[in-house]
């Protein structure tokens, strides 16, 4: 078995992570991260069909059952939530037991959450099976669910017992959600790695073309970007903020469009270029660096401007209602370079305006 593997450094709770192709068919590993006799897995009603077989044929002689989710952003509910509480209890699952999420970002926000409030705390383990998942939400312990209000305002830190990415499951991928996995690889060169950034602008096409050697450098680096920073901060008292570069400006417009109409990545993507220009707009970012960004992230298939249809005004009152909202105050992670982030206090709400407008304007 040919695999990467890292290490998320943190004590006593520290989890491996392992990215290879063909994880799912190797039953030592995955049983290796069970605790108990007793594991139920959440899927949804796109992914459970594919792997969902393969998944529980690895685990026999274990007592297994499933819960499925219906697909989709919009479902990662406090129904859906308690949806899986109520089967735990039903079936009268043990602290012992092993919750796996199978799945993309919703499922394993779901699942994880699920896991953290079930008996105040059971095991989970993480089989992420779209590139946001593989690269970002898998890793690091945060977990949840939306909220009308706002997205992911219900959740928990909880970490995984391990996280397994097994790339063959990107085969299936449909691309919009392939390229919407992308914006946050390309977030880490943004926030800290400018080399990475570069070595994205030239293995483009490679990523989009789904090469294995390609996805599992990619992955592997994003990871251990993330591995340092949840390392150094796990629930997110500082530095780990920069890792929510865009997500403020996407979060909003993932609320304000309706959760599902926009990928998280592709909402993401359009609000690190809304950063982009904004940094540069404060005479931060060069403009040059700016049309980088833009460039990499369109040739990426993914879109300049999510919020075109959102009002910024909308925007910006969805932005109140944010997690970084600190005594009052709205903090945005903002750009110095490419590969140099840091956490500001937002500007006047006029400058974010003019930057909303410029990332819907012609030149993009």
């Amino acid at each position: 078995m040919s695999h990467r593997t890292l290490t998320i450094d943190l004590g006593t709770r520290s989890y491996p992570i392992f990215i290879g192709a063909g994880l799912l068919n190797h039953a030592d590993l995955l049983r290796s991260y069970l605790r108990g006799s007793q594991v139920l897995i959440v899927s949804n009603d796109t992914v459970a069909p594919l792997y969902l077989e393969q998944l529980r044929a690895a685990l026999s002689g274990y007592r297994v059952s499933q819960h499925i989710v219906p697909d989709g952003e919009q479902y990662k509910t406090i129904a859906s939530w308690s949806a899986i509480i109520d089967q735990l209890l039903s079936e009268r699952l043990a602290r012992d037991s092993t919750l796996i999420a199978l799945g993309g970002g919703v499922i394993g926000d779901l699942t994880g959450f699920a896991a953290a409030t079930y008996q105040r705390g059971v095991a989970f383990l993480q089989i992420p099976t779209t590139l946001l998942a593989q690269v970002d939400s898998s890793v690091g312990g945060k977990t949840g669910i939306n909220h009308p209000a706002g997205k992911n305002m219900i959740g928990a830190f909880h970490q995984p017992v391990a996280v397994i990415a097994d790339t063959d499951t990107l085969a299936t991928l449909p691309q919009r959600e392939l390229a919407a996995g992308i914006a946050e690889v390309i977030k880490y060169g943004l926030i800290r790695d400018a080399e990475f950034f570069g070595w994205l602008e030239t293995h483009a096409d490679a990523l989009l073309a789904r090469q294995q050697t390609a996805l599992i450098t990619a992955i592997a680096r994003s990871c251990q970007h993330k591995a340092e920073v949840v390392a150094a901060d796990e629930r997110e008292s500082g530095q780990r903020a920069l890792l929510n570069l865009g997500h403020t400006f996407g979060h909003a417009i993932e609320t304000g469009a309706g959760y599902g109409t926009w990928l998280h990545g592709e909402a993401i993507a359009s609000g690190m270029l809304i950063a982009a220009e904004l940094s540069c707009q404060l005479g931060w970012l060069d403009r040059a660096s700016v049309m980088r960004i833009a460039q990499l992230i369109k040739r990426c298939g993914l879109p300049l401007a999510a919020h075109a249809n959102l009002a910024p005004e909308r925007l910006l009152e969805l932005m109140a209602v944010d997690k970084k909202v600190q005594a009052g105050t709205l903090r945005l992670v903002l750009l110095q370079a490419i590969g140099e982030a840091i956490i500001t206090a937002a500007p006047a709400p006029e400058q974010i305006i003019a930057s909303c407008a410029r990332i819907g304007a012609e030149g993009f």
